[in-house]
């Protein structure tokens, strides 16, 4: 294996796989975490009123409305993205403004002109995407757990969803992805079987918001290469957020707006 990537400035390694695989696990269990409090919350609210349901009753009902399967979903990455920011900010701060790895990239990419490929790649990824994935699913409806809770919630909590999901939910994937885990891979192996492994690593915690359908995997895959592309070549984190965020922005327009028009 080659030797740990020190900073010069702090002595420090880039962070080890457990390090990276734990901040990684917390974020996605706190989300779950939130939304199970919530949905234990209703139904001790509803326990309590007198004519209401019983827990169990009023937690189905409750949770099989659209408007409050999204507010479980804006609540759980409201709660979690910013803790998972600050844990990360916190445990390794000499690298947070470090262009390349092992540091996080939170600095101006190299040229401007990669902020203009980053939409270009973000609004391209998932239309070559979408055509593999069709391919690969042979006339096999592809659904994605966001999309059905998009596309029935009213428009009051559309837009704090979409916000969610093109700009919250970007940033803290790609510190995490692009970030942590791509600089612990690349201490251990050699760059492409560390973004190679990042990027698999990506597509399969996406595999329960896809309802575990193996051919959407190589979108998330190509996806995630793209990202992990632009990270390593802008010497930045912020083109791959914005890629990631414009990938978002054109399928929840598609999701919000084409299919389903707000009432």
């Amino acid at each position: 294996m080659p030797p740990a990537l020190l900073l010069p400035e702090a002595g420090r390694p880039a962070p080890g796989l457990r390090a990276s695989a734990g901040i990684i696990a917390a974020y996605f269990v706190l989300q779950f975490a939130v939304g199970i409090a919530f949905a234990l919350a209703i139904g001790v609210m509803a326990a309590l009123s007198p004519t209401g349901p019983g827990i169990d009753a009023a937690i189905r009902t409750t949770l099989g409305q659209p408007a409050m399967q999204a507010l479980v979903a804006i609540l759980s990455l409201g709660v979690a993205a910013p803790l998972t920011l600050w844990r990360a900010r916190r445990t390794w701060p000499q690298l947070w403004l470090l262009a390349r790895p092992p540091g996080f990239g939170f600095t101006p990419p190299r040229h401007l002109s990669f902020f203009a490929l980053a939409v270009a790649a973000g609004l391209a990824a998932p239309i070559l995407g979408s055509l593999l994935t069709q391919w690969l699913a042979h006339g096999h409806t592809v659904t994605q757990d966001i999309q059905q809770i998009g596309g029935n919630t009213p428009l009051g909590l559309r837009i704090p969803l979409v916000l969610v999901v093109v700009c919250v939910g970007p940033l803290v994937e790609e510190l995490l992805f692009r970030g942590v885990l791509l600089s612990a891979l690349m201490k251990r192996a050699h760059v492409g079987w560390a973004v190679a492994g990042s990027s698999l690593l990506f597509a399969l915690v996406h595999l329960p918001g896809l309802q575990y359908q193996w051919y959407a995997l190589p979108n998330l895959i190509l996806l995630a290469l793209l990202l992990a592309g632009l990270r390593l070549r802008s010497g930045s984190i912020w083109p791959a957020v914005l890629a990631h965020g414009a990938n978002n922005l054109l399928a929840v327009a598609v999701w919000f707006v084409a299919i389903n028009p707000p009432g």
